[in-house]
């Protein structure tokens, strides 16, 4: 093929690109109603994390009753899997058909199909149920896929305008459970459930559209101070009192904010304190969150943290025991190519992006941060018709309403398109993976900045392994 065969190629396929896009959003849109009733069975029934059975049960049979015809292959979709409450549902496309003069050609072996995936989250907040919208984030993974496959099986009566290497395509939905507690992302990678897998989808509802927000890393303790009992008021000289540390590493706490980087976070409760007040506290509870915008950081927190701990149970003669969650959730890694593509499509859908200077502004932690540590991925946000703040029973209101369907189908659109992108724009799915590995290079000091002269790809991957 000459030069400007090939550029007038590539721009037909540009101009189908954006019907594919537009056949993506169809399939949505056609799907709308059954897509909002799973959402609204969600949200009816709030569960928390680990326990989200109905949630589960909900969505399996919605991608086991999708329906099938001659020219649709039916969804694979695996229950618990590699955790109780967590699922997979799996659907292929085979990619660019050959053509006749290709049929009676001998051809190599077919490379592995690109294999994109689509995150759905289901468990909700104690008391205040899906305060954090988690129904419709399942909504968005399952509505997603669904108009990616809808875009990809209409290729096979439309092939026309469709590039000759055009790749088969497998297309993964994965059930992620208890986002709000321990991080069931966190024991799905453990288990395998994202081995293979190229790229990963998934967008969190919030107050604004943005591609990217700095989600950070979080460390969770618990720490416990034994004391002795006795009377407070006859011989309080024979106890020690764990309230008394309880306070104190409260307040030493309170008091290392002043040192502390403006970027840090650390919110905690006394969970016991004793249960009379003539009777010296025997024993106390606190946890508490840590967090900053990196585990380099984070690290260095959890250990001034521990110092505060470990002073208040010297000053007052109490045992400490201070138990580390074995699992941290780490800050999300921006893949600028993914989020590009993502606010180019979403702009074209009425999408209306927050300024890179807000950016700055800090938000939550997530275990989708372990997920960007281990595969490329997008974690984007999406307005849902509210200015509700996530984690409060007005959020709860919000994300069950009529309102906010509108809105999550919208950023599930711009998903799906964002997956078209990745498979048919020529070199996307490269320079996503470049980015995911600078930035995961990055993140852990091992490109040429000043002070430090690593350089090998070897350690990056030694030292994720052990995390």
């Amino acid at each position: 093929m000459r030069p400007n065969e090939a550029g007038e190629a590539s721009s037909a396929t540009e101009v189908r690109l954006e019907e594919w896009k537009r056949w993506a959003a169809e399939c949505i849109d056609e799907s709308s109603e059954c897509l909002g009733e799973l959402s609204r069975e969600i949200w009816s029934h709030p569960e928390l994390a680990f326990e989200e059975h109905h949630a589960h049960a909900a969505l399996t049979s919605f991608f086991a009753g999708l329906p099938v015809s001659s020219s649709s292959a039916a969804w694979s979709v695996q229950r618990n899997y590699k955790l109780e409450t967590a699922f997979r549902a799996d659907w292929k496309w085979d990619g660019a058909p050959c053509s006749p003069a290709e049929t009676n050609q001998a051809t190599p072996p077919s490379p592995p199909p690109l294999r994109l995936g689509f995150l759905c989250e289901y468990d909700a907040l104690p008391a205040i149920g899906h305060a954090c919208g988690h129904n419709l984030i399942a909504e968005v993974g399952a509505a997603a896929a669904l108009g990616l496959k809808g875009a990809l099986e209409s290729l096979r009566q439309n092939p026309a305008g469709l590039p000759r290497q055009a790749p088969a395509v497998k297309v993964t939905v994965l059930g992620t459970p208890a986002e709000e507690d321990r991080g069931g992302k966190v024991d799905l990678i453990k288990a395998g459930a994202f081995d293979n897998l190229d790229v990963v989808f998934m967008a969190h509802p919030s107050q604004e559209d943005a591609a990217y927000l700095p989600d950070i890393a979080e460390h969770d303790v618990t720490v416990k101070y034994y004391g002795k009992s006795s009377h407070a008021a006859a011989y309080p000289w024979e106890g020690l009192n764990a309230l008394d540390a309880a306070v104190l590493a409260y307040n030493n706490l309170s008091l290392l904010r002043q040192q502390m980087k403006p970027t840090w976070r650390v919110h905690g409760i006394i969970k016991n304190g004793g249960v009379k007040p003539n009777i010296i506290p025997s024993y106390t509870e606190l946890e508490f969150y840590l967090r900053a915008p990196s585990l380099r950081e984070l690290s260095t927190l959890k250990e001034k943290a521990e110092n505060c701990f470990k002073a208040a149970a010297l000053a007052t003669g109490c045992e400490v025991e201070i138990h580390n969650n074995e699992t941290d959730f780490y800050n999300v890694l921006p893949n600028k190519t993914l989020q590009k593509i993502y606010k180019e499509n979403g702009k074209k859908l009425g999408m209306d992006f927050i300024s890179d200077d807000s950016l700055n502004d800090l938000t939550g932690s997530t275990d989708f941060g372990n997920v960007s540590y281990v595969i490329p991925g997008i974690h984007s946000y999406f307005y849902i018709g509210s200015d509700a703040l996530n984690h409060t029973e007005q959020y709860t209101t919000a994300a069950g309403s009529e309102e906010a369907q509108f809105y999550a189908l919208r950023a599930a659109k711009a998903l799906a398109m964002t997956a078209l992108d990745v498979i048919f724009k020529p070199d996307v799915l490269e320079k996503v993976r470049e980015d995911f590995r600078l930035t995961k290079l990055k993140e852990e000091g091992h490109l040429n900045v000043p002070g430090n002269t690593k350089g090998s790809d070897n350690g990056i991957e030694a030292e994720c392994a052990s995390h």
